[in-house]
């Protein structure tokens, strides 16, 4: 592999689009012979085309303009939707017939005859539902008539009636298998929001922007997380108002797709308005009476704000321009999000005699959500270039600042992490130190973080003279993720308590993807054949800088002060790595109408890794129309998901718990010297088998019913590993020299580890009824579902004991990832409008989940009797048969479980909205109206042992969080 580089570049092809491409000698004659091929490809097709740009209006019988309405050229599969002023673009030869359809009219055919159509739709006793653009190569299909279910999600319609201000936690509450736990003193996870699939890992979803790969945050999760090992996307690192609808493909898909979908996918449609101004503000902050750490002010135990905390302000804009006569447009966004912290805690102490009181919690002094500020902006734009051509490109940029807090230093449990003088004897820094009404010292360092990220994406589309539809891409993006430490010390530096602030360092991803797709119809064969095929070329990069010296060094003393920035220790020389990999990819699929009511779909996908080689992933899917309103449909599909450049290169030291103790922790890349000694072999794909099968029922007017089920098997999932001693004489020699010439205590690695089982099965139940000026619409979505571990992959060397064995997958971790998501979760969803006056209600159940602690209690007197394995280290803290001790002992003999049980919860939204006027509407409204709460990470007749938990608080981060109600108000304009 040739040397990588720092920085992307830009350079013009063929003067018409931008491509953007890392100026690595390899890569860019590689890449130069295959621009030439594709650009030569498309001058061909431009020269022979004949199609042209036809143009038009599509409205209600009242003259309406119809927004979203969907066209489809029936000779060649190109699709387009129409804009607020019901007017659409499409690509068209004069023998050529349009298909028009809305949701809720009777659909049309006209014969292309003029340059400019003006279409009038009738109401419809029955609905249409949505065109969806994933899934097939066809260019679009009626959602309930896919071989695979689609969930289509107006972000609009979904953001809008509630408290939630970023587009994960909308799509949490609106789709049924999605799932998403906003995290807490995790090390960079409480700056990054990463939603999953059915239960699957964060980077085993793919994310598209019109269809288009999107590139990967920089992080990786470490601690305190769900999809611990995993990376993924950040789906709020582009602004919300950006986002027409989104379409979420539950079925794996690598075969159609390539990796990372093996959960599925979810694809973002971006706007198309012109002449629409779209602004929308609002204000939201939690209102917990039970939990707010502000209720423990007098005791200055913990950090606390307001009464009403966590307010959140959000603005957000957009409009766009027309270009030229034939339907060009730019349209732009603009989003701002600010969101304060939150501050939670137990406030009554009395454990032994109310069941809903816990200990004081030393560890996490700050608990609570960490604090963010977001800015970001992106453009959707095409330009057609001739009859038969589109020019098209979208991108942006957007700057997120958070600030979290990591876990408390307390001074009689660990003066080590204090700044002392040659003596030994504490320096006390005003601000930063804190003395609580139990004569402790404490100080909360602060973990803050500079996420930038930026995409671009440009290409040409067409039609050639013989109807095959092409698409020509180059799509870029990169991720800075940049770690700084506050309000913290390095102890080691004797006599010293500045700096207060250290640059930690960070590390940045790059993804260059080009790709060239073509498509196109046969009427003639069957029922109609729709034929895909096409070529992808990605590069990645993936670097790790160091951070200021202060921020990581040992420096010496003989007091056993620790080294580094306290909170998040700083990238050193040794984590410094500048790594890249090329894939090339191809792919061929098949839709079949074998008859009027048979679809048959088959895909088949080839890529090759510069990095570990060769895969191969196959797709059959069908749909068979039993009558005119209920389909069955189902596939079959096998899946990979290549390692991740973050899980193959990343490595740090960190403070870790080992032993119940703060430890210096090193995560060894996998290429690292202690890596290969603990006999960690190389990286690989995860690989999966999909299937699914269900139904897509009309019952109704306006009434549509689906029901899927399916099963997931995953290999070789890739997970962070347990922590490994250095003290430990029973290791590898070799490892354990390693560590103590590193100055570490514990050494952790990546490895393809579990082999895991999803099934489950998805229900959603849509009715609208709309009548005057009158609409009433009720949604129920539905997922239930179980995570099996199949297998655990020891490595040979650390296969020779339980205690290796589970050091290095232990049942904590395995409790962990079993509950990655709630065994179900159901919502309900009821909206009724009346003229300018609308209310609705959401309300949503979280089924039960389930995990474990470390464990505090050693079991030597309970030989035999505390699970399988040995008892020597059982409850030793490594949450290997983790035990505490029951309330009021402490003998080691009357002891039990730690496991956390979360019971189902239902948590109940409420809206109302009023329009002053055309342009203007007002919503005010209350997220968990009645303040509930999960189940506290505690074992119920052992709570004195609380706070052994992932999160270090009263609650892990469970899917419904833990804030409480949240009040909002937003105000919608439109004109």
């Amino acid at each position: 592999m040739s040397k990588p580089v720092n920085n992307p570049n830009f350079i013009a092809l063929s003067g018409q689009f931008l491509i953007i491409l890392p100026q690595n000698q390899m890569f860019m004659r590689y890449y130069k012979q295959l621009l030439f091929i594709f650009t030569a490809l498309i001058l061909t097709q431009v020269l022979f085309a004949q199609s042209k740009t036809i143009t038009g209006t599509v409205k209600d019988s009242k003259g309406q303009a119809l927004e979203g309405a969907a066209i489809r050229n029936k000779t060649t599969g190109v699709t387009s939707v129409t804009n607020k002023e019901g007017s659409f673009s499409i690509v068209a030869g004069n023998s050529d017939v349009l298909s028009v359809s809305s949701i809720g009219y009777q659909s049309v055919t006209v014969k292309v005859s003029s340059n400019a159509f003006n279409i009038v739709l009738a109401d419809a006793p029955i609905d249409l539902q949505e065109v969806v653009l994933i899934g097939s190569r066809r260019g679009g299909r009626v959602k309930t008539e896919s071989a695979v279910p689609v969930d289509v999600i107006n972000i609009n319609q979904a953001g809008i009636p509630t408290a939630k201000m970023d587009l994960t936690s909308v799509l949490n509450y609106s789709a049924p298998s999605f799932n998403y736990n906003k995290q807490t003193g995790a090390d960079g996870a409480d700056h990054i929001d990463l939603g999953t699939l059915r239960g699957l890992g964060p980077d085993q979803t793919l994310v598209l922007i019109n269809g288009k790969r999107r590139h990967q945050t920089a992080f990786v999760a470490l601690f305190g997380t769900r999809g611990r090992g995993n990376s993924g996307v950040d789906l709020n690192a582009f602004p919300q108002s950006s986002v027409d609808r989104i379409e979420i493909l539950r079925d794996g898909a690598s075969a159609q797709y390539g990796s990372d979908a093996m959960a599925g996918v979810i694809n973002l449609q971006l706007k198309k308005d012109v002449n629409h101004w779209s602004i929308n503000t609002g204000w939201s902050g939690y209102y917990d009476t039970k939990y707010n750490a502000y209720n423990t002010r007098t005791t200055n135990r913990y950090v606390y704000s307001k009464p009403i905390d966590g307010g959140t302000l959000a603005f957000s804009a957009n409009n766009g321009v027309k270009i030229g006569k034939n339907g060009g447009f730019i349209n732009i966004s603009f989003d701002f999000l600010h969101q304060a912290k939150t501050f939670r805690q137990v406030a009554d102490t009395n454990v032994m005699t109310n069941p809903n009181a816990l200990p004081i919690n030393y560890g996490r002094r700050a608990f609570g959500d960490g604090s963010v500020t977001t800015v970001g902006t992106i453009f959707n734009m095409e330009i057609p270039t001739n009859a038969n051509t589109t020019f098209y490109a979208f991108g942006g940029y957007n700057y997120k600042k958070s600030d979290a807090y990591a876990y408390s230093r307390n001074w009689s449990a660990r003066p080590d992490r204090f700044p002392v003088t040659s003596t030994g004897s504490r320096i006390d820094i005003s601000g930063i130190m804190q003395h609580d009404i139990d004569g402790e010292t404490y100080y909360n360092p602060h973990i803050q973080t500079v996420i930038r990220d930026i995409s671009l994406a440009a290409g040409i589309k067409g039609v050639t003279k013989s109807n095959w539809n092409w698409d020509l891409s180059n799509t870029l993006g990169r991720n800075d993720f940049h770690f700084y430490g506050d309000k913290t010390f390095n102890a080691s530096n004797i006599d010293k308590y500045t700096p207060n602030h250290f640059d930690d360092g960070g590390f940045n991803f790059l993804q260059n993807t080009l790709n060239l797709d073509l498509n196109k119809s046969f009427k003639s064969v069957a029922e109609g054949l729709n034929i895909g095929w096409g070529a992808e070329f990605r590069y990645e990069a993936y670097n790790i800088y160091k951070g200021e010296e202060a921020s990581y060094i040992a420096y010496p003393n003989t007091l056993g002060q620790a080294p580094g920035s306290q909170g998040f220790p700083g990238f050193s020389p040794t984590d410094v790595v500048k790594a890249n990999r090329t894939n090339l990819g191809a792919y061929f699929d098949a839709e079949l109408n074998v008859t009027k009511a048979w679809l048959l779909d088959a895909a088949v996908r080839l890529e090759n890794y510069s990095d570990f080689g060769f895969v191969n992933t196959y797709k059959l899917a069908s749909r068979y129309k039993v009558t005119d309103n209920f389909n069955l449909r189902g596939s079959v599909s096998t899946g990979f998901r290549a390692p991740s450049l973050q899980q193959i290169n990343f490595s740090n030291t960190l403070t870790s718990f080992s032993g119940g103790q703060l430890v210096q922790s090193r995560i060894a890349r996998n290429s690292d010297a202690v890596t290969k000694s603990a006999g960690i072999p190389d990286l690989k794909q995860e690989t999966s088998v999909n299937a699914s099968i269900g139904f897509a029922w009309k019952p109704a007017a306006g009434f549509t019913i689906t029901v899927d089920g399916y099963s997931v098997k995953v290999k070789d999932r890739i997970v962070l590993s347990g922590l490994f001693s250095a003290s430990d004489n029973t290791l590898p020699a070799a490892f354990t020299t390693q560590l103590n010439t590193l100055g570490v205590s514990t050494a952790q690695f990546f490895a393809n580890a579990v082999n895991t089982t999803n099934t489950g099965i998805d229900v959603v139940a849509d009715y609208t009824k709309k009548w005057s000026d009158k609409s009433f619409k009720i949604l129920l979505a539905g997922n239930i579902q179980k995570m099996t571990l199949d297998a655990v992959h020891v490595p040979a060397k650390l296969n020779d004991s339980y205690a290796h064995q589970k050091t290095f997958f232990s049942d904590r971790e395995e409790a962990f990832l079993l509950s990655s998501a709630p065994t179900s979760k159901l919502a309900l969803s009821l909206e009724y409008t009346a003229g300018k006056i609308g209310v609705g209600t959401h309300i949503t159940y979280f089924g039960s989940a389930e995990s474990k602690g470390f464990g505090w209690t050693g079991l030597a007197s309970k030989a035999g009797t505390n699970g399988p394995g040995d008892p020597a280290i059982s409850g030793s803290f490594g949450g290997i048969d983790p035990y505490v001790d029951i309330d009021g002992y402490s003998d080691q003999v009357h002891v039990t479980p730690e496991v956390f049980k979360y019971s189902g919860k239902i948590t109940t939204d409420i809206f109302a909205s009023y329009k002053f006027c055309k342009a203007a509407s007002l919503f005010i409204g209350a997220d968990n109206l009645f303040n509930v709460h999960p189940d506290f990470a505690a074992v119920k007749n052992a709570r004195y042992e609380s706070f052994d938990n992932e999160s270090g608080g009263a609650w892990e981060s469970v899917q419904m969080g833990f804030n409480g109600l949240r009040l909002f108000s937003k105000l919608v304009i439109n004109f």
